[in-house]
């Protein structure tokens, strides 16, 4: 199972940085707004032009941990 650190390397959060949101390490951006922009249908290359702070890297880690994280969770429940 992802433990609360398991992101680190892609998320940070800091009560100084947008009131704790989770954010992609290194910038103001929210998390949220990545998955914002897929259930908008937006691509991932969209989304990385319009946060240019963002590293691809970045975007992919966070899909990857949380499709981890589902699917742990639903062998678990199965």
């Amino acid at each position: 199972m992802m433990n609360k650190n398991s992101g680190n390397q892609f998320i940070e959060s800091d009560a100084e940085k947008l009131s704790g949101a989770p954010v992609f390490r290194g910038t103001r951006v929210p998390v949220k707004n990545l998955f914002d922009y897929l259930e908008a249908g937006d691509s991932v290359e969209v989304f990385l032009d319009d946060f240019p702070t963002v590293l691809r890297e970045q975007a992919v880690g966070v899909l990857q941990l949380y499709k981890v994280k589902l699917l742990e969770e639903y062998e678990v429940a199965a």
